[in-house]
This record gives structure tokens, C-alpha cells and sequence, in this order.
């Protein structure tokens, strides 16, 4: 636990990575696993995740991410793009899943697919959206944190044109629309900000024991 916490120390949001270091592929194996169990509500996990490492790719990204250097000189782009809807064929999807992975029947799930149509399908569009999107943040701050035990920099990111990214990941018209963005890789030894003392609340500000 000592080694997660100095970890959680160590990190910053990278604001100039190294663009001539790459993340291996186990690194990035250990980075998807982790993106992989990440929580999520119901564990349906309402969301996908685009890594690139394209340089092309990245060019076009950074014009549609108002330019940010991090889009090009970080090795890997992760972005989370969540679900506008939910609809009764994906929990179907999801239920099935849990019926193979856990040796469950399919019909002892029926009170499982009944609440998750109740309290996710039938709601609105636009809530189920926002919702997804929340799911998409969660699994972000657990990759932010996995990173961190890894030693590898990161940088979380909102500020981008979204209907811009949408279109460079080739999403633009699906079920599909991009929540935030991630870049990974190894920070510049001329990044000023990696001495900077870490900020933030004191503990009787931020935490409250009932």
C-alpha cells in the first residue's frame, strides 16, 4: 500500500511528454487488463476505448484537441467514447454473458434483466447518455491510477472539440460518442510541472467521519 500511495504522489497531469519514448506492448497489455476490470454500475460497462498510437492519427486528433501538444508527444491516446442508449439487445448481450462466465441459466437471470430495463432502457435518452458517460470516468481514474503503479505519466484530457474527435475515430452517426481522453507515455525530463509540490485539500477540508 506504501508503494501505491508514493505512486499517486509521483503522478501529474503530463503536461510535455518525451515523444521519443514509447510504451511496450506489455505495458499496454497491463494497461487494457486494467482498463478491463474496471468498475462500472452493474459491471455493463457502457463504453469503449479507442488506443492510438497512429501518428497520423494523433496529427488529426490534435487539430480537433485545440492543438494540445500531449495528443502528438505522448506515446498512446486513450479515449473513452460512452453509449448515447442502452437498449434491451445490449443487456440481453449482457445477461448472456454472465450466463456463460458464471454457469448461471439464462432464465435464473430474468430478475436481473428486468431491473436493469427499468432502471436504465426505459429511462431517457439523454440520461442514459450522461450516465455512460459518468461509467466511462470511472474506468478513467482507475486507468490514471493503474498508470501511476506502472510509472507511466498520463494526462487526463476534456479539452476537445467532441463531434471533431467523433469523426477522426470514425464514430460520427453511431451509438457511439466520445466522453474524455487520456494520454499515456513518459514524461520530459524539461516538463517544469514534475517538481511542482502536489496540491490539494487539506484533510479536515475534504473528508467528513460521521
Amino acid at each position: 500500500m506504501e508503494n501505491y500511495i508514493e505512486n499517486l504522489n509521483w503522478r501529474y497531469a503530463t503536461k510535455k511528454f518525451d515523444p521519443s519514448k514509447k510504451l511496450n506492448e506489455e505495458i499496454i497489455a497491463k494497461l487494457l487488463k486494467s482498463l478491463q476490470l474496471s468498475a462500472s454500475s452493474y459491471g455493463l460497462q457502457p463504453y469503449e476505448i479507442f488506443v492510438v498510437s497512429d501518428e497520423k492519427t494523433k496529427e488529426k486528433l490534435k487539430l480537433a484537441g485545440w492543438n494540445q501538444a500531449q495528443f502528438t508527444d505522448a506515446s498512446h491516446i486513450f479515449i473513452f467514447v460512452g453509449l448515447k442508449h442502452l437498449d434491451e439487445a445490449y443487456i440481453d448481450s449482457y445477461v448472456k454473458n454472465i450466463s456463460n462466465i458464471r454457469d448461471i441459466q439464462v432464465r435464473d437471470l430474468g430478475a436481473l434483466k428486468d431491473k436493469l430495463i427499468k432502471n436504465i432502457v426505459e429511462e431517457p435518452k439523454n440520461e442514459q447518455k450522461a450516465w455512460a458517460q459518468k461509467q466511462a470516468y470511472l474506468a478513467l481514474g482507475n486507468f490514471l491510477s493503474a498508470a501511476a503503479n506502472l510509472k507511466i505519466d498520463t494526462c487526463p484530457m476534456e479539452g476537445f472539440d467532441t463531434e471533431k474527435i467523433d469523426k477522426v475515430l470514425g464514430i460520427t452517426g453511431t451509438n457511439l460518442s466520445t466522453a474524455v481522453i487520456a494520454s499515456a507515455g513518459y514524461r520530459s525530463k524539461d516538463d517544469a510541472l514534475q517538481h511542482a509540490k502536489k496540491v490539494r485539500k487539506e484533510k479536515e477540508e475534504l473528508f467528513h467521519l460521521i
